[in-house]
């Protein structure tokens, strides 16, 4: 079965055949377990321990694009990802940010009630589960999620939320401001964006952490940004962006 044939498995039968057969083929990728999963490079800073601790529960706030540059350090590194809630997400954007498509398993549309059971199913054995809560998680539901990721040792990376339920997370990643580069005014075409992201948690995390990234960069890759050289202007909606005359 392909990736795509596990996202169009109708919902019913999406613990039955689909997320088993996933789980049973991303096994034995995971059996080595480090303590940490790596990262893209640019990303290392706004981590403790420079990684992803497996084990811990992780807000992206603000971005889509940092979300999959979380997933990517592991999807180059061998590690199966996969993407929950986010029927929106481009392959060629997540290839793009180094997210290898053969081991992401996609789930568009979980519902609002199998959503807790197919992260569950997903945390048995892949490493890293990118997943778009819905607006209430049942306190049982989110004690459990995260009690999952502990016991099987992989990274719950919840986007748009910087909780699950009732129940803290570990370490919370939020891009607070960011500009275009490529578009002059009136011509021209986005072709990068600089944002600014700002990490902070619990225990080795409590420290604040700010990176400036390229997020993506021209080439889609994401690296650290030094202080832009270029005025910036501001749209009629108040966005700013890089001029280029």
């Amino acid at each position: 079965m392909t990736l795509a044939e596990v996202a169009e498995v109708p919902q019913e039968g999406l613990e039955n055949r689909a997320l088993r057969e996933v789980v049973g083929r991303t096994r034995p990728l995971t059996l080595a377990r480090d303590r940490c999963l790596p990262v893209l490079p640019a990303l290392a800073s706004l981590l403790p321990e420079a990684g992803l601790r497996r084990g811990s529960t992780v807000a992206v706030t603000g971005s889509v694009a940092l979300a999959m540059a979380l997933l990517a350090g592991p999807s180059a590194a061998g590690s199966w990802g996969a993407v929950v809630g986010l029927p929106s997400l481009g392959a060629e954007a997540a290839a793009e940010l180094g997210v290898a498509l053969e081991r992401l398993a996609l789930v568009p549309e979980p519902g609002i009630e199998r959503w807790p059971v197919v992260v569950a199913a997903l945390l048995e054995s892949i490493d890293v589960v990118l997943a778009v809560p819905p607006p209430k998680v049942r306190a049982q539901h989110a004690r459990r999620l995260t009690a999952r990721a502990r016991e099987r040792d992989g990274v719950l990376v919840l986007l748009g939320s910087r909780r699950l339920g009732a129940e803290p997370v570990d370490l919370q990643l939020a891009v607070t401001g960011g500009r275009w580069t490529g578009l002059g005014r009136g011509h021209g075409r986005l072709v990068a964006r600089q944002v600014e992201v700002v990490a902070r948690g619990r225990g080795a995390a409590a420290r604040e952490r700010r990176a400036r990234l390229w997020l993506p960069g021209p080439g889609g890759e994401v690296t650290l940004a030094d202080e832009p050289s270029r005025p910036s202007h501001r749209d009629d909606t108040g966005r700013a962006f890089v001029g280029t005359g």
